[in-house]
Parts: C-alpha cells; structure tokens; sequence
C-alpha cells in the first residue's frame, strides 16, 4: 500500500467547492476520524508531477460526470508514458517513472475513496471514472497485442492494465472485512464496479473475489449487500469455470454462487438486495422461475422494475410457458400499486404485441427503432397466445389486457375494420376482439368512441342474424356428439360455445330501439331458450339479453317472466316425453304448459310411456330426468336473478314457485334440492312473508347439510337478512333471532372448514355494518377469531376481518361503544388462549392487541362527528375540535375495575396498564365519568396494580390527564351540565346531539326563526349559583 505525505498538495483547491465534500486530495481529518485514534498516518512520499497529474485528473472527474470521456483519454495518455515505449512522437517519455509509480498514484486516489461515505455524490462519480478507465486501458492494451499470439495461448496476455486491475483488487480484498461500514461498502462498490466493467479477470483472483463477495451478501448493511449482489451477478454466469477439483472446500461453496444468489433473492429483507438481484442475474432456464416469482414481491419498486425493465428485456414473451404469461398479466394488471397496472399495460400493448406483429424496423446506425404498423394479424395471434378461451372468462384475465391495449394503442382502434366478412369466418380470437372493443367504446362514455363504434359494429339485426348462424352451428354440433359414445368434437365444441357467448356480450350492451331489431333477437332468444341441450353459460347469457330486450318497465318484467316460462314448460316436455310429439305445434305448447303446471318436476313420468323392463333403460331414464329438473331449475334461478318486482303481483313467479321450485325443495335428489334450495332463497328476496316462512328451513340446512350446502345457506339468510332486515329486528319471534345469531357463532368456531368460516365471517360482517345485526357476543368472537392463531391459514377470513373491524368501529358511534364493551372480555379470552398454545403456535403479541383495541375505540377516529364538534377554517378544511371521549372512559373503567380484582393476573395487570396509558381523555368529556375514572385511577395507584415501572408511568399519566379535564371542566362550566349524556347514551343517542337541542329547545328559538334567541337556560343556572 503506497505511503501518505503530511502535507496537501497544489491540487488541493482544484477538489469540490463545497466544504463540506469530502475529497480524493485531503482526507486526513475524515480518516483520521474513521480509523482508530492510536494508528498513525504512514508517510506518502514526496510530491511529484505525476502525482500532480494524477491527482487533477481524479479531482476534475468527481466533479460531474460530463468530462469523463476526456479525462479517461488524458489518463491513458499517462499510463502509455509510463508503461510504454512511445515512437513517432516529440515528447519523449519520462524515465523517471514506470509502470509501478503509476499504479501506486491510482492505487492511493482510490484509497482516498474508501472513507466516502455513500451520500456523496463524489464517490459515485470517482467509482464510475475508475470504470470507464480500467475499461478503456483494456481495450487499449489488448488492440497492441497480435491476434496470433491470443489464438495460440488460447488466454488473454498480461497486459499494464491486468497488472494495475490487479493492484487494485489486491488493496481492495481485505478492506471488505472492515469494521468500518463505510469502507466496506467502498471496497465492496469498486470491486463490483470493475467486475461489470471488464470482460475477463485474473484467474488468481477470481476466487478470491467470489469468497469475498459471498460473505458480504451477509453483512449487516442493506447498501453493502447491494453492492456484493452486482459482483456476484456477473460471476454468477462463469459458474462452471469454477469449482473443477472439487477437492477445496472453498472451490465447492463458490461453485454455489448462483444457488446462494437465488436463495438471497428469495429471503433477504431489503428491497433493494432483491430489486438489484431481479436485475443483474443471468437469464437462464434456471434462473427464470425466481426471477418471474418477484411480480408477488412485497415490494411495489421490485414488482414494477420486473415488469418495465426484466421483462422488455426477456425477448420473445412467447418462450415463456401458457400459464406464465397469464400469471404475469394477472398479477401485473391486478396489482395494488397504479405504477405496477401502468407497467404492465405498457409491456402488453407495446412489447408483446410487437412480438407477434413482426420485428421491429431499425434506422440505418441500428441504435434507434420505430414500433412495427398495425397487424390484426399480430393482435389476433397475441390474443391466441394468452388462451382468450379460458382466459376470457369472468374472472379471466384478457378481458382487462384489451381494455388497457385498446386504451394506450390509437392506431389499432382506428385500423380495425369489422366487416361482414369478418363476421362470417369468426374465430376465438377474432370474436373477442370485437367484443372486447365493444366494451371499451362503450365504457369510456365518450361520443367519440360512441361514434366509432357506431360506424364499425354491426347494427342490431344484422347481428342477430350472425348470432342466429353461430348458435345452429352450435346446436348441430351438440346433437351430433350426444348421438356419438365418444366426445370427438370436444375442443371444437368448446370454441364454438365461446363464439356465441362473446356474441351475446355484446347483444347485451346494444340499444334495442329499434323495434325490427329487437323483435328478430326476442324471437330468435324465446326459441334458443327452448333447446334443452343448450350449455348452462349460454343459457344464463340469453336470459339476462332477453331482460334487456323485454325492458326496463313492470310490464316489460311481467312479459320476461312469462317468456321464460314456457320456456321452461317446453324444456320440461321436450326431454321428458320420449314418444314423438303431436304434428301440431300448438298443441305441443300446450301439453307442455299444461304439464308444468299441473305436475312437478319430480313427479313420475305420464302414463303414455311405457316403463321399460330393462333395468338400465330405468336407470338412464332417472339420469335423464334428474337432468331436466336441473336444467328447468336453472333457467329458473337465472330469471329469478334478473327480477326485482313483487312476488305476489306477478302471477308467473308465483306458478313457478309452486310448481317447480317447491317440489323441488322437497326431491329427494341432492342435486335437485340444492339448486330448489338456491331458487327459493331468490324468491325469498322478492316477497318477506316467504322469506319469514322459510328462515326455519335455511336454518335447518346450516345446521345439518354437508359444508357446500352450508355455504349455500349462509349466503341465503345473508342475502336475506340484508333484504330484509326488519325480520330479525322485530321481536315476533325471539327464538327464531336466537337461532340465526346462533348460527353465526357456531360457523365462526368451524375452523375444520375454511369455506364455511369464511362465509360466514363476510356474511356477519356485512350485516353488522349495515347495522343488521348489533349483537355484542357475535362481534367479541369475531375480533377474537381475528387474533386466534388458528385463522392464519384462512386469508378469507383474515382479510375479510382486517378491513371490517376498523371501518365498524370508525363508522359510528354506537359501533365504537360495543367495541369498547366487548375489549375487556376480549383481552381476558386472548389471555387464556394464549397459555394453552403449543411452543410451535405463536400469537400476536397482547400489547398489539390492547393498541388495536384502543385505536378502534378512539372517538376522535370517528368518520361521522357531532355537528357541533366541526368546524370550518377559512379555506374551507374540515376542522375537528374536542370531541366527546365518554367510550374511552368506559374503557378505562372497565378496564380498572378488572385490575383491581385479586383475580386479575400479573400478565393481564401488565397489558391493562399498556392500554390505560394509550386512552384518549377529554374535557368535553362527562363530568361524573371523568371523576368515576379519577378515584379509579387512584384506588390503583394506592393498591400497586402496577408491578412495574412502565405500567405505573402509565397510571401516572392517566391520573394526570384526568386531573387536569375535570379542572378544564369545571373552568368551562361543564360541572353543572346535567347528566344527559349518560341517560342518552342508555338510549342509544349521541350524547352530543341530545346537548344541542336541549340548548335550542331553551333558548326559546321558534321554528320560523324570527323570533331573537334569549339567554339560554344554562346560563341562568350558572349565574344563580354565582349569585348563591
């Protein structure tokens, strides 16, 4: 390591202007602070002129990067002079200096970095310099070899530049095990950088620099592991050069270099670690998977840095695997963060559509390149690539990557053409793509793109004529592979079905004045629900279109209601009669209408057929007409789906019921009554006097069904209760209320069964922020399931809690006093549970329980305050002023009087006081409260609830703040206040609001407002009392 001089050199006022910059020229104060105070400063030489020079280059280069290009040119100059024997030029080189003086001058700037910290810009800059040199010099040395000698040593010479490379990394080896942060982040930062900058490194200290860098992609600092990830990222790719004997063990742990790398992209804590990692690893078929898996990284920079960067970078999207690409898009578009949805809209629209829109066109240096024209072609084989037909669906994926493309790529809205020849040779893809431009025109609510809809979408006959087509496609195809034993026509089934439902998509959203349209697609949709072999999706898509085509209107319902009808009836007839039918058509219908409506989907078969002796012709016959049943149950349950009329006015709901839903409630065929069940909890909504009727029956099947029937339940009576509400409000029946609240308790409990716990959680918590349900017992159990171990594997049911409980308790008032009624029992139950885990459960800590349940009972969190207790600055900002804090001195009530039981443990004594000393004491508060919570307090001070010294901190403080609310109180006048607030709050009514009628009330304010408000009455009491 080169010496140190003692005194500055002329260089010195050519450093950073700033004085408090740290500089390459003078840094004896800055490491003499760093090091120990004992070492002493080696002696550095005496000054020279290639020091000088040296020196004013690295001074020039830390001051901005805009230079470098110059500078590096300047400092090869030099080393050429020390290093080579110059020809053909007037200044001869200088004897005085060889290759060594100039090593050791760069070698003692690069020391002078080392005490740089990283907030200095400087330092970066050097360390960029430092590259572009070492880079520079190579190639520089390697163009004055001859090629023959390269191909004949199969190596690459040793060169003035390896020589200084090595010096360097010989000084930079063993300040990485520093115990200054600071060096070993610069020592980490320069060998990292030189790595990325040059093409080959000495073999000798190629392992040297892998153990290294692995034992600092452990250290403690995130911005040390950062560097050593950058190095290793790059040796990572020369893995197999390494680790050949395989007899040093040193040898086998660098050989792991990629392995350990992935495992710190996995695990390690700081983004940064994982961000720089994401983007320095080799792509490989190995690497890929982890580097794919950081779109679920906690971490939204990462997340977005995969998409916009990693990605883009990938090359063709079409190497990566079907369910890849919808795993990226999926998480990409559906991302919390708008940065990550932004970031991956852009890779859709604009770098896999050019994948298979063609390669892009390069300008003649090749650096600049211009995105491919329009190809429908290429949109088309891009939506082919994403598997639109499974991924179109409702919860599919490709339905929002076209809105997005749609949205950001103006030349493919304006260069799409829907002719009719288009219609006529649809396919998957072609389909969709109409679809999904359908849907984004319309959605937009632009007129702009209203009026380029309208000139490039069919009107609404024609189109019902290219859904008539498709759907006879669809049918024959249907007949034909029933009549066969095997299923050949699967794949072209499955396509044919996805035509015709993005064609009904888009029926849904036309506008149906037009009366010679609209009549065409009722009479081809009333036909088309009559075939009994049409698929269930289909189905339920031609119904909601028949709603919209019958109208809005309560005629235009009762006309729906009765179309699907006789759908029904004529599915009923067309699968169950086996004979051939009468010649006439009309008397068909009839016998069908008759039938569905004088005999049940479970009844026998008419006598006309004949029962077969052949006991699997029975057995096929049952299949089949379990089939029908559920078939005519589904078109059912979709109509019921689409109505929201009175049951009892409509005369055709009113026969479904009776003769279709109800016997099928009572089948005996599982599937039959299930979907009875799921129909009669729809008409329920409809009619409260049914809903009343069959409480009963839904709870019975909670209570006895397996765990999807239990699901089904629990959805029913939610939907219904929310419905109607007044049916668990009122007081008719308590025993009935009992039992539905009953229930909630017990599927909350139903840990064995996830769904059914998870059902229930959402149902209970829709209903207690609709105020459904308010019963105090049913909202302790679900704070405690929040915080119960148990619950960790079920997200459902964390995730449904994590957002209810806060917006339960900051919506209202009444909300946030149950809240704290249920605190205690719920802090004393958490207790108990957590003493019977096992050593392997854990549990959140109860100081994080009593915090939440403080913050919840916060009355200054309150959404919703007392019009009294806001005000209004002058720039219009909401102002809140002292609220009324009575729920948090119930609190502490509570709270205090369990401490002062001689049953309370050390360990429930401790959390208490944690949470007295987080309790939110106002003066606005109640008089009589404040005082009941001051003798409270002190009883605890004088019994030594507190064992320790933070519990009696915290009993200190709150007997402080009481003290001083009851003595603003009593300044304000708020001691004679009569005691409404309490009274009121029995009642279920904000004390607040009680206080500021009662003052209106006796101001003798009259309701025109005309009469001048007097002295109110309070101040009349208070002056009495001045006067006594």
């Amino acid at each position: 390591m080169p010496g140190r001089v003692s005194t500055r050199t002329s260089t010195a006022s050519h450093l950073s202007h700033k004085s408090s910059a740290p500089t390459l020229a003078s840094r004896r104060s800055t490491t003499s602070r760093i090091s120990s105070p004992t070492v002493s400063i080696p002696d550095e030489g005496p000054s020279s002129s290639l020091r000088t020079q040296i020196c004013a280059i690295f001074s020039d280069a830390q001051r901005t990067t805009a230079g470098h290009r110059k500078l590096v040119i300047g400092l090869r100059k030099i080393q050429e002079a020390c290093c080579y024997e110059l020809p053909n030029t007037k200044t001869k080189r200088n004897e005085d200096y060889g290759e060594d003086d100039f090593n050791v001058e760069i070698a003692r700037c690069v020391i002078r970095l080392m005490g740089v910290k990283k907030a200095e810009g400087v330092g970066e800059r050097i360390v960029r310099f430092l590259g572009a040199f070492l880079r520079h010099a190579t190639e520089k040395d390697l163009a004055l070899v001859p090629e023959n000698d390269i191909e004949e040593t199969q190596s690459l010479p040793e060169t003035p530049s390896s020589r200084l490379v090595a010096h360097i990394l010989s000084i930079m080896l063993p300040l990485l095990n520093s115990k200054e942060k600071t060096v070993r982040y610069r020592s980490t930062q320069v060998i990292s950088h030189i790595i990325n900058s040059l093409d080959s490194i000495d073999d000798e200290y190629f392992h040297l620099l892998k153990m290294g860098l692995l034992k600092r992609i452990r250290d403690k600092e995130p911005m040390i592991r950062v560097q050593a990830v950058l190095g290793l990222g790059r040796l990572a790719g020369n893995e197999d050069d390494g680790g050949q004997d395989g007899a040093d063990s040193e040898d086998e742990e660098s050989s792991a270099v990629l392995v350990k790398l992935l495992d710190v992209l996995q695990n390690d804590p700081s983004a940064d670690v994982r961000r720089s990692l994401l983007l320095n690893l080799p792509l490989t078929p190995g690497t890929l998977p982890y580097l794919l898996e950081r779109a679920r990284d906690i971490d939204s920079a990462t997340r977005r840095a995969l998409y916009s960067r990693l990605l883009p970078a990938l090359g063709d999207f079409r190497h990566l695997s079907l369910s890849m690409r919808e795993k990226l898009l999926r998480w990409g578009l559906r991302d919390r963060d708008d940065n990550v949805r932004k970031a991956t809209a852009r890779l859709f629209r604009e770098r896999w559509i050019e994948d298979c829109a063609g390669p892009r066109s390069a300008t003649e240096d090749g650096a600049a390149k211009q995105a491919a024209p329009p190809s429908i072609d290429g949109l088309l084989e891009l939506l082919e690539r994403i598997d639109v037909v499974n991924s179109a669906v409702d919860s599919g994926i490709a339905s929002e990557a076209m809105k997005e493309f749609w949205s950001g790529r103006p030349d493919y809205r304006d260069d799409v053409q829907f002719s009719d020849s288009f219609w006529d040779q649809l396919t998957p893809e072609s389909v969709f793509m109409a679809r999904s431009f359908n849907d984004f025109c319309r959605g937009e609510g632009d007129e702009r793109y209203e009026t380029l809809l309208g000139e490039k979408m069919p009107e609404v006959t024609k189109l019902a004529f290219f859904l008539q087509r498709y759907l006879n496609k669809l049918i024959e195809s249907l007949n034909r592979n029933n009549a066969r034993e095997e299923n050949e026509e699967e794949e072209d089934i499955v396509e044919q079905e996805f035509i015709v439902e993005q064609l009904l998509h888009i029926a849904k959203t036309l506008d149906y004045s037009d009366e010679v349209g609209r009549r065409k697609t009722f009479a081809l949709l009333r036909e088309t629900l009559a075939i009994a072999v049409l698929p269930d999706e289909i189905t339920r898509l031609v119904i909601d279109v028949l709603r919209d085509v019958c109208g809005t209107e309560v005629s235009g319902e009762r006309a729906f209601c009765g179309v699907v009808l006789e759908a029904i009836a004529e599915v009923h007839d067309n699968i169950t009669v086996d004979e051939p039918t009468v010649d006439e058509g009309d008397e068909s219908f009839h016998s069908a209408r008759s039938e569905i409506s004088q005999s049940t989907p479970t009844n026998k078969k008419p006598k006309q057929i004949l029962i077969s002796e052949n006991g699997e012709e029975d057995e096929a016959k049952a299949i089949k007409e379990i089939m029908i049943n559920l078939k005519c149950l589904h078109i059912a349950q979709c109509m019921l789906e689409n109505v929201e009329g009175s049951l009892q006015q409509n005369v055709h709901l009113v026969t479904m019921l009776n003769n279709l839903v109800v016997p099928a409630v009572r089948s005996h065929e599982a599937p039959i009554r299930e979907r009875g069940l799921l129909c009669l909890g729809l008409c329920c909504f409809l009619d409260k006097t049914l809903a009343e009727e069959n409480l009963t029956l839904f709870i019975h099947c909670f209570t006895k069904g397996h765990p999807s029937l239990q699901v089904s339940a629990m959805h029913i009576l939610s939907d219904i209760l929310t419905t109607h509400p007044c049916l668990l409000t009122s007081t008719a029946d308590s025993a009935l209320q009992k039992s539905i609240l009953k229930i909630f308790a017990k599927a909350l409990k139903t840990q064995h069964n996830p769904d059914v716990q998870s059902a229930a959680t959402t149902a209970l918590c829709k209903l207690m922020l609709t105020s459904v349900i308010t019963d105090e017992e049913l909202l302790r159990q679900a704070v405690l399931c929040f915080f119960d171990p148990a619950t960790k594997e079920n997200a459902a049911v964390r995730q449904a809690l994590t957002y209810f409980l806060p917006v339960y308790c900051h919506s209202k008032r009444e909300n946030m006093e149950r809240m704290a009624a249920v605190a205690l029992a719920v802090l004393h139950s958490l207790l108990s549970l957590g003493e019977e885990l096992d050593e392997e459960e854990e549990m959140v800590g109860i100081s994080v329980v009593g915090t939440m349940l403080v913050d919840w009972t916060d009355a200054r969190k309150l959404v919703v305050q007392d019009p009294t207790q806001v005000s209004w600055d002058e720039s219009g900002k909401k102002e809140i002023k002292a609220v009324n804090g009575d729920i948090h001195l119930n609190l502490a009530d509570s709270l205090l009087e369990r401490a002062l039981t001689s049953s309370c443990s050390k360990e429930e004594k401790k959390a208490i006081t944690s949470m007295l000393g987080k309790i939110y004491i106002s003066p606005n508060s109640s008089a009589e409260k404040l005082q009941t919570a001051l003798d409270l307090t002190t009883e605890a001070l004088d019994s030594k609830v507190a064992s320790d010294a933070a519990g009696r901190n915290a009993l200190n403080k709150l007997h402080t703040a009481l003290s001083k609310a009851i003595g603003d109180s009593t300044k304000a006048g708020k001691g004679s206040v009569p005691e409404g607030p309490t009274s009121l709050e029995e009642d279920g009514v904000e004390a607040a609001e009680a206080v500021q009628s009662e003052e209106t009330m006796e101001a003798g304010v009259e309701e025109d407002g005309k009469t001048e408000p007097g002295d109110s009455l309070l101040e009349e009491l208070l002056d009495d009392e001045e006067e006594l």
